[in-house]
């Protein structure tokens, strides 16, 4: 996992003749999809920007050419197009002013409602009334309603006036100008009536309800919002408020913020642990799992790096801290999540250019209304009055939510599960698999090898093999060694002292004990050979049933046993691999490996599409070949002979023991060393996609409905008002529902 989450968030920028230069945008004052592709556009018509607007986020991405177009210029334009920006800077201040800013919103939106509420109930007492009694006629007196109506109009409603004259001032139109003009109608038709002492009927009642009932679901959708971003702020409250730092040879509690890299800090049982670092003394067992989504605590002792936000659960840890504040791997983690929610998914290209045209469409749309009914049916305030329920029906919000609030609960919701997906493409293109391509070394397999079995030859028993190749190999750096000096120590065994200890490069180690003095020897069979040790007798066919490497150890000259070594399948590769297969996935095994290798780690997997001997350029070429075929082509791998594979493929996974620049080639990074991982990446991913899909159905469906039913005057205006406030609430809703997904097995 270490080696995997270093470079989390630090990925280089391609290697191109000038890399443009990057800015994130914070942007105040829109109100629905229509704001934002009104911003987007402005700010794309600079001359070398290329920009990208979230409205669930309310944000941009920017890139541009500081020769033809500097930050100065953008603040400007987005300026000019009626809004408001400020460069994010600092991710954490960035965080707590949007919290801020969010707060008080909701606080001054509160306010609104209870005042919106209170003027406008005796119009829905009389409402009631009316229907009960089949009156036609108004139970309050129309100066009554008139004194009631005007303060939700223009005090409760001011906001819908500001932001219309924001966007026509831009030289657009948004939500607010539908809603303004709208309810605007209505009042000033029912104010003339009511002033002039004319017999007409009065609606005083639909401008009041519009605006409560928008408000309302305005407060909805905010309170809906903010829970969209609740994995990252899950994430952030894991991180201590202060650290217990070594000063002076004293233990000292000081804030997080004024801890730097090198200081000595302390985490007790059961603390969470407050920056990176490196233990130096102490022993506990670790609880990942709100990084990796790994549930089983990971023992950390001396050497061993630890993460801010974990948890230490039984014992004490003294460390030096190698990684602060926005260096810490959560800080990466949450940078990468939030560059991901507010990236734009292909699918969202359809709902910009319907934004684009949809507010100025309506307006037309109104006015061919109100002039037909007039014209057809003779009446002209009818025509009015359907004419302002489809202003209100059709306001766009629920278009502009519908792909990014998806998209930001996913991608948090996969953070949560161990898995980094580093943009909206990625994730989609990982719901469009259809064979998935692993590597094996490391991916299917373990990636190291371990200790499989020990045969005694003669007297020795097969532990005392283990322990004086053990004792032999401590001072050898090869992976082969490491794996039996581990098993040796795991197993508790006492190595007797070597001395005179010596390495042959890709053949063994010898030496000679100190007690007695005796040759040793460890090494492979050619080694042996060299020193005239025969180890003739051994089938090795016999004792390497899936490619296992075999390592001899002799003594004075006389073979005392050989140790069968192998790089493991991981114990959850299998049900991986069937996992996938169940959901119509096609898995393909490429290794640089042997074929032997290759075709017994696949017979025990349950892979039948497999080869081996596989060079980097190959591996690419197969790839290639199955896009050619009609395949959307997933790859997963982890060392650095896959990154040409990986940046084949159409969407590409990293494992989390994998090298640096495979994690840097990687769509997805996957934490934890398990492949059910991806297979949880995948299935998240469809998931997403499937309520993207929904949330666009269910937004085009209720204005491709609503307008007709309002053009028609089957629609009332309150009625219009409450469903286009509850359209927006419901795309939200539904789009939380992913934060309950659950993996499959």
């Amino acid at each position: 996992m270490e080696r995997a989450l270093e470079r989390v968030g630090d990925i280089p920028t391609a290697n191109v003749a000038r890399s443009p230069d990057h800015v994130d945008l914070s942007l105040e004052g829109m109100t629905c999809a229509a704001c934002a592709a009104r911003i987007e556009t402005t700010l794309n018509r600079l001359p070398g920007v290329e920009a990208a607007v979230n409205f669930a986020t309310e944000s941009a991405r920017v890139d541009y050419d500081r020769a033809q177009a500097g930050v100065d210029a953008l603040l400007a334009a987005v300026s000019r197009a009626g809004y408001s920006a400020r460069v994010r800077n600092d991710a954490a201040a960035e965080r707590k002013h949007d919290a801020a800013r969010r707060d008080a919103a909701w606080r001054g939106l509160r306010r609104e409602l209870i005042v919106a509420f209170a003027l406008t109930a005796p119009f829905v007492v009389q409402m009631v009334a009316m229907m009960l009694s089949g009156s036609a006629h108004d139970l309050m007196p129309r100066l009554l309603q008139f004194a009631l109506a005007t303060p939700v109009q223009f005090i409760v409603g001011r906001r819908f006036y500001v932001g219309a004259w924001h966007a026509l001032r831009g030289g657009g139109a948004n939500m607010d100008v539908l809603i303004a003009l709208g309810t605007s109608i209505a009042w000033l038709w029912s104010a003339v009536v009511t002033l002039g002492g004319l017999s007409q009927h009065v609606y005083f009642e639909a401008s009041a309800a519009i605006i409560t009932l928008v408000l309302l679901g305005k407060a909805l959708e905010a309170r809906a919002r903010a829970g969209t971003s609740a994995a990252i702020e899950k994430l952030l409250r894991l991180q201590p408020k202060v650290a217990h730092v070594m000063r002076d040879g004293r233990e000292v509690d000081i804030p997080l913020e004024a801890v730097v890299v090198g200081d000595r800090f302390v985490v007790r049982a059961g603390e969470s642990i407050p920056v990176d670092g490196v233990v130096v003394d102490g022993t506990s067992s670790v609880d990942e799992s709100m990084l990796s989504g790994e549930s089983r605590p990971v023992a950390k002792t001396s050497g061993s790096t630890i993460y801010a936000g974990t948890l230490s659960l039984d014992g004490r840890l003294t460390s030096d801290a190698t990684g602060v504040g926005e260096a810490t791997l959560l800080a990466g983690i949450v940078r990468l999540v939030g560059d991901a929610q507010g990236s734009k998914a292909p699918i969202q290209r359809l709902v910009d250019r319907v934004s684009g045209v949809f507010v100025p469409v309506v307006l037309v749309v109104a006015v061919i209304t109100w002039i037909a009914t007039w014209v057809v049916a003779g009446d002209a305030v009818s025509g009015l009055i359907n004419a302002v329920a489809v202003l209100v029906i059709a306001c766009p919000c629920a278009l502009g939510l519908a792909t990014p609030t998806a998209i930001i609960v996913g991608t948090g919701r996969a953070a949560e599960l161990g898995v980094l997906i580093r943009n909206a493409v990625a994730l989609e293109n990982a719901a469009r698999v259809t064979t998935l391509v692993v590597d094996k070394t490391g991916t299917v397999t373990e990636g190291r090898p371990a200790v499989t079995n020990v045969h005694a030859m003669g007297a020795m028993s097969a532990p005392d093999v283990l322990a004086l190749a053990a004792a032999l190999e401590q001072g050898a750096l090869h992976p082969l060694a490491q794996a039996i000096v581990s098993k040796a120590r795991g197993d508790g065994l006492e190595l007797p002292a070597i001395g005179e200890f010596a390495v042959v490069p890709g053949m063994g180690a010898h030496g000679r004990m100190e007690q007695g003095q005796q040759s040793v020897a460890v090494g492979s069979l050619a080694f042996m050979a060299q020193r005239n040790v025969a180890f003739d007798n051994v089938d090795v066919t016999a004792l390497i049933p899936r490619g296992e490497s075999v390592v001899a150890v002799a003594r004075d000259g006389k073979p005392l046993g050989v140790i069968t070594l192998a790089d493991r399948v991981r114990p959850t590769s299998a049900a991986a691999i069937q996992r996938l297969e169940q959901h119509g996935v096609d898995v393909v095994m490429l290794s640089g490996d042997n074929v032997a290798t290759v075709d017994a780690v696949a017979r025990e997997v349950g892979i039948t599409r497999h080869a081996g001997a596989m060079t980097p350029a190959a591996k690419a070429e197969r790839i290639r070949a199955l896009q050619a075929n009609g395949q959307v082509v997933g790859m997963v791998g982890d060392g650095i002979n896959d990154a040409p594979a990986l940046a084949t493929a159409d969407v590409s996974f990293a494992i989390g023991a994998g090298s640096a620049i495979a994690v840097e080639a990687a769509d997805v990074t996957v934490i934890r060393d398990d492949l059910g991982a991806v297979v949880d990446a995948i299935l998240l991913s469809r998931a997403t996609r499937a309520k993207i899909r929904q949330n666009l159905f269910f937004a085009f469906g209720y204005n491709v409905l609503g307008i007709p039913l309002a053009a028609l005057g089957l629609l009332n205006p309150v009625i219009a008002g409450a469903a286009m406030a509850m359209s927006s609430v419901s795309v939200v809703v539904n789009a939380l529902s992913l934060r309950r997904f659950r993996p499959t097995h």
